[in-house]
């Protein structure tokens, strides 16, 4: 269901300006009937400022009033918000993850110190000034920075993360990272399926051996001397 652009500044709006149940707007404003009740209750993290949908065209005053006079009718959006096209400048961050982005720029730079400031930037959506401040550890809450991998964060995705790396150690002229998390695992598992093969080669040869020395067939015994009674008699 398409949500309002700016849901809990319309669900603010909603619940100053309409008798709407908290039920109606989470679901119209794609929220948690608790957010709902924090907004209503002026308890919410920040303080918001409505957003009136009927100006914004999302919905009208009949659209509202049935929603009054009916508390199971759901409300219905008039016309969906038009989706935001970005074409340049630094990445969006949301506000509630800004706070991790000096995680994430730390974990970058020792991990993958080849990487540059600009790159990083891109990655991150943040400023040169904050990187270096980073890399001269002379910034003002560096007692409390703790490097974190920014994909873990949200920050950035695994694959542009990879891609700016790779593209740092080919300028750097570094070999392409690998990863090498799984090869013990591979090798247990070889070793697994090597020992499994040879042990059905050995219980093959031994039943060849017992049938041609005239020893009676116990394949279709669960237990020694205990007949399987699903097996099909041929």
């Amino acid at each position: 269901m398409a949500q309002p652009l700016m849901p809990h500044a319309t669900a603010a709006w909603l619940v100053d300006n309409s008798a709407l149940s908290f039920e109606q707007i989470a679901e119209f404003c794609g929220l948690h009937i608790l957010e709902i009740q924090a907004i209503a209750d002026d308890t919410a993290a920040t303080k918001l400022t409505g957003r009136d949908p009927i100006r914004a065209g999302e919905l009208n005053q009949q659209e509202i009033e049935r929603g009054q006079a009916d508390p199971e009718y759901r409300l219905k959006m008039i016309k969906e918000p038009d989706p935001v096209r970005r074409t340049k400048g630094p990445r969006y961050t949301p506000v509630s993850k800004r706070q991790d982005k000096p995680d994430g720029i730390a974990w970058i730079l020792r991990n993958h110190p080849e990487v540059t400031d600009g790159a990083i930037g891109k990655l991150i959506g943040t400023t040169r000034t904050t990187i270096a401040a980073l890399r001269e550890r002379s910034h003002w809450n560096m007692a409390n920075i703790q490097p974190k991998d920014p994909v873990t964060l949200g920050l950035t995705t695994q694959r542009e993360l990879d891609a700016a790396v790779a593209k740092a150690a080919k300028a750097a002229g570094l070999a392409a990272p690998t990863d090498t998390r799984l090869e013990g695992d591979r090798a247990a598992l070889i070793e697994e399926l090597r020992a499994e093969r040879e042990q059905h080669h050995r219980d093959a040869e031994a039943a060849l051996a017992a049938a041609e020395a005239g020893e009676p067939d116990t394949s279709d015994e669960i237990v020694p001397g205990i007949k399987d009674p699903f097996r099909k008699i041929a």
